[in-house]
C-alpha cells in the first residue's frame, strides 16, 4: 500500500467524485481509476458505492477513511519534524465554526495564530448547519450546545448566555416586550440548525423554566444574517452574547427581557475520535481556549 494511493482515496471522498479527485491531483481518469482498484485489491473489499452520479462509503470505506487520515498526518508531522525541526509547526488545519462566532473570535485568533506560525495555513469554514466533521475531514469544530455524537472527543470552551435584543427602530414602531410571553405578539427572526427550526426559546421565570413558541416572517439558516435583519429593525432576535454584546454597548441594539434570563449555553471544541491530535490542532485549541476564557 503507497501513501499516495491513501491521498487519492481521501481525495476522493472530499471531492465527491474521481473525477474531481484527478482533478486536484493532476491524474488522468485512467490513472484514478486503476489506484482506486488496486487500493481495493490490496485489501480485498469494495471501499466505494459508485454510480454515474455519485460515489458512497461503504462500511470498510469509512474505516479505511479514518485510518488514512491519521496515516497520513503522521506521515505529514514526521516529514515536518525532518525538514523544519521538532519545534516548528506546519501543515494544514481545518476549522468549522458556526457563522457569526467564527466572524465575531475566531477569525482574530486564526490571525494571530498564522501570524505566530507562517507554516500552518487554516481553512475556516462557517455553518450554522448541521457538518459530519468526520466525513468533512474537520481537524476541530466549535459547536454550541451539548455533544450529539458521543463518538467525538470534547473540550469545553465555558458556557454563553443567550439574549434577546432588537434594534431601537423595531422597539419604536412596536413596542418592548415585557414579558417571554409577549414575544408571541412580535416579529421574531427565527434560525434553522440543519433541520431544527429554532422557534422554541427558553427563559426562566420565577426561578422555573418556561418555554415560548415564537413566530416571524424571515427565517435564514445564517447567524450572520439574522444578526444583520436585528440591527436593520426587521424583529426580535435571540443570539448569543458573544454575537450582540457590541452592538448592546453601542446602542445599535437593545437587549429585552434582562430579568428573565434564559439558560447558558454550553460551547465546545469537538474533534475526530482518533487517538491523538497532530501538534497544530493541538496548540489552535490552546489559542482557542485562552481566547474564549478571556472573552
Amino acid at each position: 500500500m503507497k501513501l499516495d494511493h491513501l491521498t487519492l482515496f481521501l481525495t476522493i471522498v472530499e471531492k465527491g467524485s474521481l473525477a474531481g479527485a484527478g482533478r486536484e491531483l493532476g491524474l488522468s481518469a485512467t490513472t484514478v481509476s486503476e489506484r482506486l482498484l488496486a487500493l481495493e485489491s490490496h485489501y480485498g473489499v469494495t471501499l466505494l458505492n459508485r454510480t454515474t452520479r455519485a460515489i458512497s462509503l461503504t462500511d470498510e470505506g469509512r474505516t479505511l477513511l479514518e485510518g488514512a487520515r491519521h496515516v497520513l498526518t503522521a506521515a505529514h508531522e514526521l516529514d515536518s519534524s525532518v525538514r523544519l525541526g521538532a519545534k516548528t509547526l506546519s501543515g494544514l488545519i481545518r476549522v468549522s465554526a458556526p457563522i457569526d462566532l467564527g466572524r465575531n473570535i475566531i477569525k482574530s485568533v486564526v490571525d494571530a495564530f498564522l501570524q505566530a506560525n507562517p507554516n500552518i495555513s487554516i481553512e475556516l469554514l462557517l455553518s450554522d448547519g448541521y457538518v459530519n466533521i468526520i466525513d468533512e475531514g474537520i481537524d476541530l469544530a466549535v459547536r454550541f450546545g451539548e455533544l450529539a455524537d458521543s463518538s467525538l472527543r470534547a473540550k469545553s470552551l465555558g458556557k454563553t448566555q443567550r439574549l434577546v435584543c432588537a434594534a431601537p427602530n423595531y422597539l419604536n414602531q412596536h413596542g418592548t416586550p415585557q414579558t417571554p410571553e409577549d414575544l408571541k405578539q412580535h416579529n421574531c427572526l427565527l434560525m434553522r440548525f440543519g433541520h431544527q427550526l429554532d422557534n422554541v426559546w427558553g427563559f426562566r421565570v420565577k426561578g422555573e423554566m418556561q418555554q415560548v413558541s415564537v413566530i416571524g416572517n424571515r427565517l435564514a439558516n445564517d447567524g450572520a444574517l439574522v444578526h444583520d435583519w436585528c440591527l436593520a429593525g426587521f424583529g426580535i432576535a435571540f443570539k448569543s452574547h458573544w454575537d450582540v454584546a457590541e452592538d448592546i454597548k453601542s446602542g445599535n441594539l437593545i437587549e429585552l427581557l434582562p430579568g428573565y434570563a434564559a439558560p447558558s449555553l454550553p460551547i465546545q471544541m469537538l474533534f475526530p475520535p482518533s487517538r491523538s491530535q497532530p501538534r497544530r490542532v493541538r496548540a489552535l485549541a490552546v489559542a482557542l481556549s485562552e481566547a474564549f476564557m478571556g472573552a
